[in-house]
């Protein structure tokens, strides 16, 4: 049986004690054995999240988290912001509109941050802004938006700030009371290291004062049912057993590193995976405000980029990610993030050079190795 490499930006590996987590006989979620299971994983999310507010975990995928700030924060007819810097931001945006909520669109060139003054000049010319929604990182263009200084432009205005970590959280800095996040959500499968199926929202006192006024139809994500709930240790509905009790050792694994240190990590894969790509001669997507959760590359002129992708999965086992949307083909997105290591990194662009120089792609092999390797050594 030959070993495969996952390096994509969501689902991402999970780490042999997580998934023994998982495999263990389920139990039921009405007893005190998985309140106990609730209470560690509560106290978890609140470090991961940084934030002394409780948060909340939802049986879905990021999306629903992503639902529920929207349906629980505001009404028909409200007004928002939406930062559309890539293909989830743009999810802000149809989640409103199904909604009926008007969003006024800042649109951001792929492949940049948005510009925190921009929405300081949109809520300025309308105080009826009620939210911003943005996004920690983009991972369709591998960019990073800077929410502090988003949340300090926000901050003194009757809007709350909400913002998509679905991909950031647990892999790059989020301080998400010290910087002013109002509704954070996030997704299991990223930095969190599990399967996909849950998401988590975590609710400021300036949000929860929405919560209270909205009046979109909400019934399996509403948050009061949520919030009376966790008091008496417990989820609304049937909780999704196995993945929390694997939730609780991946917390811990993350407790035990620390999260200066999971950061500090993340940064150094992405530096090396970076140099790499620079020392094969290839064009970094965004060179600026670039992830430390995926890097997105430009293919080479005269290469097929969803042919370079496929070989690498179908032939080699090493799965990355394409560009998606006006990006497919365009790019490829290297992950680094969650249960990722150096040697996983190395594997990844050892396999890419060989793909590349079979598709006639011209460069020194090995150059990328060794720049990253370079990286590592430091």
């Amino acid at each position: 049986m030959r070993k495969s490499y996952l390096l994509t930006p969501g689902p991402t590996p999970i780490p042999p004690q997580v998934s023994q987590e998982e495999a263990k006989p389920i139990i039921h979620h009405l007893t005190p054995q998985f309140q106990a299971v609730i209470k560690e994983v509560s106290e978890g999310l609140k470090y991961v999240f940084q934030t002394a507010s409780d948060v909340y975990i939802l049986a879905s995928s990021g999306t629903g988290a992503m639902e529920a700030a929207v349906v629980n924060l505001l009404s028909p007819g409200d007004t928002v912001i939406t930062v559309e810097a890539g293909k989830f931001g743009e999810r802000w945006t149809e989640i409103c509109q199904a909604y009926c909520v008007t969003a006024e669109v800042i649109k951001v060139e792929w492949g940049k941050a948005v510009d925190p003054k921009e929405i300081e000049k949109r809520i300025k010319n309308n105080p009826k802004i009620k939210a911003v929604f943005t996004t920690l990182c983009e991972t369709s263009t591998g960019v990073t938006n800077d929410i502090q200084a988003i949340g300090t432009v926000v901050k003194g205005t009757g809007a709350v700030l909400v913002v998509d970590a679905i991909s950031g959280l647990g892999a790059i800095d989020l301080k998400t009371d010290a910087w002013s996040v109002d509704v954070c959500v996030s997704g299991s499968q990223k930095g969190l290291m599990l399967p996909p199926g849950l998401s988590f929202i975590s609710l400021s006192p300036k949000a929860w004062e929405l919560v209270e006024l909205a009046r979109s139809p909400r019934y399996y994500f509403d948050m009061r049912a949520a919030k009376k709930a966790l008091e008496k240790t417990d989820t609304p509905y049937t909780p999704a057993i196995s993945l929390i009790i694997a939730l609780a050792e991946s917390l811990k694994m993350m407790k035990q590193d620390g999260l200066e240190n999971v950061f500090a990590r993340h940064r150094k894969m992405a530096d090396a995976t970076r140099c790499a790509m620079k020392d094969l001669g290839l064009e970094l997507f965004a060179p600026t405000a670039a992830s430390d959760v995926v890097t997105a590359v430009k293919v080479p002129a005269g290469i097929d980029g969803e042919k370079l992708v496929k070989t690498m999965r179908d032939t080699y086992r090493v799965t990355i990610a394409g560009g998606q949307a006006e990006l497919k083909g365009k790019v490829f997105r290297f992950a680094h993030m969650g249960y990722i290591e150096e040697f996983d990194i190395i594997v990844g662009i050892s396999c890419l050079e060989k793909v590349l120089k079979q598709m006639g792609y011209k460069f020194e092999l090995g150059a990328g190795v060794k720049a990253a390797e370079e990286v590592f050594f430091k």
